[in-house]
Parts: structure tokens; C-alpha cells; sequence
């Protein structure tokens, strides 16, 4: 196990101390022995911390049934892959169900321990892996949903995805290199010219960029949201093609992270942190001499010069004759049913391929003009649309209180509910990109949106309630930029009334009749 020296002074936190004791990934070898002697007489850190190392997640709201974070780079899965998943929640009946994350990702629930050894085995028939997606570890590597389909696109990112994927996980197979981050940590490939991975809230992103007429990619980091602090990513001012250079620079950074990041204190162990300490440019300088080269400096601008999009409808693509359809999921969520459809609709239809969005989507790629037609008729579609409302197409909303013990509110349910009701009394000419967390870890990304809502506490005539922080602002795409909290303790129950008058006085929103 790597492990970062300790600090003269410093006295390990509680999560440093058992990750001292055991690495985290260490648990891979005992999950056969937890699924015979049952999760309420596991020990109680592996059963509420490591078991995050392989991906498997205690739930408090719902005991013995837990979450399953699964890999799945750039967001790109068969329809093989989908039906195993549909398979695997299929056997909890209404406790199972996939939620799509705002990492392109895919969170199975109602998981029993006992069942962890036969799903892993489905899961390695069919090339997947959870290993190291949870905890102190890089989460899934977000890429352009468009990757090689896209006419307009610069950078196919899906190979290098899955390149910086293989390296930090060893194929899948857990690498102790970076199970001991100080931190969880994110990275993005952006290939396209509208930001659809959000580069603005990674540990490090890369955007495209021409450099003395080359193209590449230039680097921001440490771009990060926590219930103390959030901040966007900055210029690192450096440069690097669009191959083998890119793995190597997420290796030399993750690995000054994991010697050097702050670990006393766990709200200032993300890389943010350590770049304020050191300044960017000796951040710089110490990557590049652990490197052991000159990093090339960054070119002078980006090449992100178009507003975001969202990928929901039809679309060409760059191979004649085949267009992708992207579907609206509301707030992320799967069932069986229509996990086997969406399965089903990309065989039949495209090339078997599915792909998921940050914006917790589903684009079904490879479609051949002359099925489009017939594939519009499906029913499925009267669920997952391609043409929602303005307000249904831009919601994400995180996992809430219904299965995050973390979370002040339940947010999913609420969000599509109040979503119907908006859009049962008002005209919306624009879509309005409405996102909500449950929490202050922000996993909904509200300082993203047009609209952001985070779960909090309230006051109403006296009593505590459900309630939100609003925050507005926020902008993606090109000149991305985060945005702020404008109003606190607002009670859920007077959401509607305040969410309606903003729509109304800000977006042009009219009542209907």
C-alpha cells in the first residue's frame, strides 16, 4: 500500500487511521466470507467505509440493502451490459432500481451482501468493474457523450478515457497506486466544443486547444464542491497532445496529490487545497519534477466556442445515414423494465450501444434512417422522451433522503412532481436548467444551474421543515462559471410560489390560460 508520509505534527483523522490499519481495497479478497456470515456481524468500518473501495455502499435509511457505484468510462455501455444490470436489480423487486449520477455513471440499489460475489462475477462476464469508485479514489472518467459520433467533434476521447481508466484501476483490478488518495478526485476529457463534461468542477480536466496550429489539450485542476467550499478549476498552464501524454500527466498529478495533499483535516484534503498552499505555479513545477520533463506551456485559448448542449431529440451523425436519438430520464432513474428496453431499442434499432450523460440521460447511438421512424413509436418513448418540456430536459437531481442517509430532503421525487406542476400552469419559452442536492456535498451540482436547490433545514410558524437553499447563476458551456446562494431556509412547501414568480420575472415564463 502507497501511503503518504505524515506531516510532523499531524495527528491522523479517523478515516486516516483505518486506511493505516487497512487499505480499503484489501476487502476484495473477504467479500465470499461477508456473504456467509451476513453484513450486521461484519466489522463495523469495513461494512460502513471500505466496502466503498469495491464500490458497495452501507445505506443507514435502508438496512441491508445497499448501492452499488459501478465504473463505466465516458459514460459508453452495451446493451449486453445493460441487461445484466436490468437483471441484477430485477432479483430485488421494488427495492431495485439504477440511478444514472452526473459522472455518466450507473448506481444499482437494493444490492443484498450475500448476492456481492455472484454479481461480480456478472459483472466481469460482461467487462465491467465498481472497484475504486467510491471513497478516497477517482471516480468515474467523464467524456464527450458524443465521441466519435459528433461531425463537429475535435478529440475522439473515448480511448483515452478508458487509457486513464485502466492505469488508476489496473484493468479493472484495483491498483493500491491510488487507493489512498487524501481525497475523492475527478477527471474529465472533453473533446467536443460546448463542455458537456463541465470541466469547471474537476480535480483536473482537459479541454481542447490549438496550439501553434496543433491540436491538444490545455489543463485546468482542482475544480471541486464540498459542504464547505466549492471552487472552479483554474489554468494549470500546461499543454499536452491528445495521447499517451494525457495518462502520464493524470498519473503525475495523482501521484503528487497522493504524496503531498492535506490529510489532517478532511475538508481540506481535496487538490484545491494543496494548489492554494503551494501556489499553481510551484503545483506546476513539482508535477513536472516528478515527471521528470518540461510540461508545454498552454495555448493561449481553449477551443470551447459553442453554448452547451443537451443531446435530447435526433440528431445526425457524422456517418452517413445514421443518426442517435438522446431520451429525457427523469432525475436519472431506472427500473428493470426499462433497463430491458433500452437494451432492447439498441439492438434492434442502433448498434446495441447505450451511452449516459452527465445531465443523467440516455443517447441510443447508430440508428439507420429508415428505423427512426418506427423507433419513435415505441412505447417506452411516452416515458423516456425525446422531446420533453423545457423544464423536464435540463433536471438532474441527486439521490435525496429516500436512500442517502446524507441528505436533509428527499429531492427526486420532489423534483419531478414539482416539475409537472410547473409545467401544468405555465408557458416556458426556454429551457431552464433546474438542479437539486440533497446536502451540502452537492452531488446534484447546484452551482451549475439556472436554478439550484439544495436540502436544508427551515423554519415555518415556529417548526422545523424541509427546506432550501437557492442558489442561481450558474452557467456551462462556454465562459462556464459557477454560481452563488441567493436566498436560504426556504420551506419545500413554499417552493412552488417562489420557483413560479422567478420563471415568470426571469425567463419569460407565462400563466397558462
Amino acid at each position: 500500500m502507497v501511503q503518504a508520509p505524515e506531516k510532523d505534527g499531524t495527528t491522523l483523522n479517523k478515516f486516516e487511521k483505518f486506511k493505516a490499519e487497512k487499505d480499503g481495497l484489501a476487502i476484495k479478497d473477504e467479500l465470499d466470507h461477508f456473504a456467509q456470515i451476513g453484513w450486521e456481524a461484519m466489522d463495523k468500518t469495513d461494512l460502513e467505509h471500505r466496502l466503498k473501495w469495491v464500490g458497495v455502499f452501507y445505506r443507514p435509511v435502508t438496512p441491508g440493502k445497499f448501492m452499488m457505484r459501478l465504473r463505466i468510462p465516458n459514460g459508453i455501455l452495451s446493451s449486453e451490459q445493460m441487461r445484466v444490470l436490468g437483471e441484477i436489480v430485477q432479483r430485488y423487486g421494488d427495492d431495485g432500481n439504477a440511478d444514472i449520477t452526473t459522472r455518466q455513471n450507473l448506481q444499482l440499489r437494493g444490492i443484498r451482501i450475500e448476492d456481492i460475489p455472484d454479481i461480480f462475477q456478472r459483472l466481469k462476464s460482461v467487462g465491467m468493474t465498481s472497484v475504486q469508485s467510491g471513497m478516497d479514489n477517482v471516480r468515474n472518467i467523464t467524456g464527450s457523450p458524443m465521441a466519435g459520433l459528433d461531425a463537429d467533434e475535435l478529440i475522439d476521447t473515448r480511448e483515452l478515457v478508458q487509457k486513464v481508466q485502466d492505469m488508476i484501476t489496473n484493468y479493472g483490478q484495483g491498483n493500491y497506486q491510488f487507493t489512498n488518495l487524501p481525497r475523492k478526485f475527478n477527471i474529465a476529457i472533453e473533446g467536443g466544443r460546448d463542455n458537456s463534461v463541465h470541466a469547471e468542477i474537476n480535480d483536473i480536466a482537459f479541454v481542447p486547444a490549438y496550439k501553434e496550429g496543433e491540436l491538444g489539450f490545455n489543463v485546468v485542476v482542482g475544480g471541486f464542491f464540498s459542504a464547505k467550499r466549492c471552487e472552479a478549476a483554474i489554468p494549470m498552464n500546461v499543454w499536452v497532445r491528445p495521447n499517451q501524454e494525457v495518462v502520464d500527466l493524470c498519473r503525475g498529478i495523482l501521484e503528487v496529490y497522493r504524496d503531498n495533499g492535506l490529510r489532517a483535516n478532511r475538508q481540506k484534503s481535496r487538490l484545491m487545497w494543496l494548489i492554494d498552499e503551494w501556489g499553481i505555479e510551484e503545483f506546476r513545477t513539482r508535477v513536472a519534477n516528478h515527471l521528470g520533463y518540461p510540461l508545454a506551456t498552454a495555448a493561449e485559448k481553449d477551443a470551447i466556442d459553442w453554448e452547451k448542449r443537451d443531446h435530447l431529440g435526433v440528431f445526425p451523425q457524422k456517418q452517413e445515414g445514421l443518426s442517435y436519438i438522446g431520451l429525457c430520464i427523469p432525475v436519472g432513474r431506472l427500473f428493470a423494465d426499462d433497463m430491458f428496453d433500452l437494451a432492447r431499442i439498441a439492438e434492434v434499432y442502433g448498434s446495441g450501444e447505450l451511452r449516459l450523460t452527465v445531465e443523467q440521460n440516455v443517447i441510443i447511438p447508430n440508428i439507420a434512417a429508415e428505423n427512426m421512424a418506427t423507433l419513435l413509436t415505441e412505447p417506452l418513448l411516452a416515458k423516456f422522451t425525446p422531446n420533453p418540456t423545457p423544464l423536464q430536459r435540463a433536471l438532474v437531481s441527486c439521490t435525496g433522503a429516500q436512500f442517502c442517509n446524507f441528505a436533509l430532503i428527499e429531492t427526486k421525487n420532489k423534483a419531478v412532481d414539482l416539475i409537472r406542476q410547473l409545467d401544468a400552469e405555465l408557458n416556458i419559452p426556454q429551457g431552464v436548467r433546474m438542479h437539486w442536492t440533497g446536502c451540502p456535498n452537492s452531488c446534484g451540482q447546484p452551482q451549475v444551474a439556472d436554478i439550484g436547490l439544495m436540502g436544508t433545514k427551515a423554519r415555518k410558524d415556529g417548526k422545523t421543515v424541509e427546506g432550501v437553499d437557492l442558489y442561481m447563476g450558474g452557467k456551462v458551456g462556454k465562459d462556464a462559471h459557477l454560481g452563488s446562494c441567493v436566498q436560504k431556509g426556504i420551506p419545500c412547501e413554499d417552493l412552488k410560489s417562489l420557483l413560479t414568480s422567478i420563471l415568470i420575472e426571469q425567463f419569460g415564463a407565462t400563466p397558462k390560460g
